[in-house]
C-alpha cells in the first residue's frame, strides 16, 4: 500500500488542517499534510513549490475554487483571488509534483465552471475543457461534491470522477436539530426550486416517504443579464403546502434571489416551517437580504456544508446552520488509502434509512 499525503492549498488550509488532524488521530498520530507554496512574481505570474518528496506518494490535493477571501500583489495592489487564480495554482501543484507521485487524487469540492455545464450558442464549455486537462496532467481521479450537472463526467470516461452527495449529513443536521419533526406525507414536503434540482429532491423524499413539489422559472429568453435569461417569476407544481414542514433543497445559493423567492411564495401558501437546504452558501451578494428575509419569517433555518470558505459573519447568524464535512472527506482519503471501494459511504441510502428509522422510534 502506497502512502498517502495531502497538499491542501491556500483557499482549502482550514479543511486541510481539520482533516490532517482526523486522519491523525484514526492513524497514530501521522501527519499527512505535505507543504505546498505557490510565490508570485509582482507581474501576478506564479510557481509552485512542494517542500518534500513525493515520490512513489498517493497525493491529495485538496482546493477550494470558491474562496474569495484570498488576496495577491499584483503591480504593487491587491488583486482577490477568482476561481480561475485557484484553478491555475491547482495545475502548478500538479506540474510540480513533476510526474513522481504514485498517483493524484484531487479533491474540488465546488466544480471549477460546473454551472456552465452545457452549450446553448457560441459559447465557452469551460469545466469540461478543465476535466480533460486534468485528464490530460495526469490525474487519477477528482472527488466533487453535487455537481450542478453530473453528466459532466462523460468528458473524461477513462478518469474516475465520483460526484459525491452531501445527503447524509444534511439529514444528521435537520433530525439533531429538530426533535419534533413529524415524517409523513401529511407533515412533510421536500422543494426543488428549480427542474435542475428535482433529482436531488427526489432521492431524499424517496427515502423520507413523503411527496414533493417543484417551482419552474418562467424567463425572459428576449434578453441576458449577467451571462442568463432573466427570471420572470417561479410557478410552482405540486399538491398543497398548508401547514407542513417544507425542505427546499438546491446545489448552491449564489445571490440568494431564487431560494428567497421560492421560500417566500411557500410561506404565502401556507407552509408550516421552512427549511433551506444547500451545499454550497456563496453569497455573492452579501447577507443582508437573508437577514431581512428571516425577520419577516420567510425562512426558519438554511443549512449549507463547510465545503467552500464561509465569511465569519455568516457563522454569526441565528439562522444559519453549517454541516461538518471534514470527516467524511477524511474517510474518503482513509477509504482510498485501504484500497477499499468508495460506494459505501459514497451511496448513503441505507445510513439515512437507518438513521429515520431510529428518529421514528423515538
Amino acid at each position: 500500500m502506497s502512502e498517502a499525503r495531502i497538499i491542501a492549498l491556500d483557499s482549502a488550509e482550514l479543511i486541510g488542517n481539520r482533516v490532517n488532524r482526523i486522519l491523525s488521530e484514526w492513524c497514530g498520530g501521522k501527519n499527512y499534510l505535505i507543504k505546498a507554496e505557490c510565490p508570485r512574481f509582482s507581474t501576478g505570474e506564479a510557481k509552485c513549490v512542494i517542500r518534500e518528496s513525493v515520490q512513489d506518494k498517493d497525493i491529495y490535493i485538496l482546493v477550494d475554487v470558491c474562496n474569495n477571501s484570498l488576496t495577491y500583489q499584483m503591480l504593487g495592489e491587491p488583486n482577490r483571488m477568482s476561481p480561475d487564480d485557484h484553478y491555475q495554482d491547482l495545475k502548478r501543484v500538479i506540474a510540480a509534483c513533476n510526474g513522481k507521485a504514485r498517483r493524484i487524487t484531487v479533491i474540488m469540492p465546488f466544480l471549477y465552471e460546473g454551472r456552465q455545464h452545457r452549450k446553448t450558442t457560441r459559447e465557452s464549455l469551460d469545466c469540461a475543457v478543465m476535466l480533460r486537462e486534468l485528464e490530460t496532467m495526469g490525474i487519477h481521479s477528482l472527488i466533487t461534491f453535487d455537481a450542478h450537472d453530473p453528466r459532466l463526467q462523460n468528458v473524461v470516461p477513462l478518469m474516475a470522477v465520483e460526484n459525491v452527495s452531501p445527503a447524509l449529513q444534511f439529514t444528521q443536521a435537520l433530525l439533531t436539530e429538530y426533535e419534533d419533526l413529524t415524517i409523513d406525507s401529511n407533515h412533510m414536503m421536500f422543494i426543488a426550486p428549480d427542474e435542475g434540482a428535482t433529482e436531488r429532491v427526489v432521492f431524499l423524499a424517496t427515502l423520507f416517504g413523503v411527496n414533493i413539489g417543484m417551482f419552474y422559472k418562467r424567463r425572459d429568453y428576449s434578453r441576458i443579464v449577467d451571462g442568463s435569461n432573466p427570471v420572470i417569476a417561479h410557478d410552482f407544481c405540486g399538491s398543497s403546502v398548508e401547514g407542513k414542514d417544507v425542505i427546499v433543497i438546491d446545489d448552491m445559493i449564489a445571490s440568494g434571489g431564487s431560494i428567497l423567492d421560492t421560500s417566500r411564495q411557500l410561506k404565502q401558501m401556507g407552509a408550516g416551517r421552512v427549511f433551506i437546504f444547500s451545499t454550497f452558501g456563496l453569497f455573492t451578494s452579501g447577507l443582508a437580504k437573508f437577514d431581512k428575509a428571516y425577520e419577516e419569517g420567510i425562512f426558519d433555518r438554511l443549512f449549507t456544508t463547510n465545503l467552500v470558505y464561509q465569511r465569519p459573519a455568516l457563522l454569526e447568524k441565528e439562522y444559519y446552520f453549517s454541516v461538518k464535512m471534514d470527516r467524511y472527506i477524511a474517510a474518503l482519503i482513509d477509504t482510498l488509502d485501504r484500497g477499499e471501494t468508495l460506494q459505501a459511504i459514497t451511496k448513503p441510502a441505507d445510513r439515512i434509512k437507518n438513521i429515520l428509522a431510529i428518529y421514528n422510534s423515538k
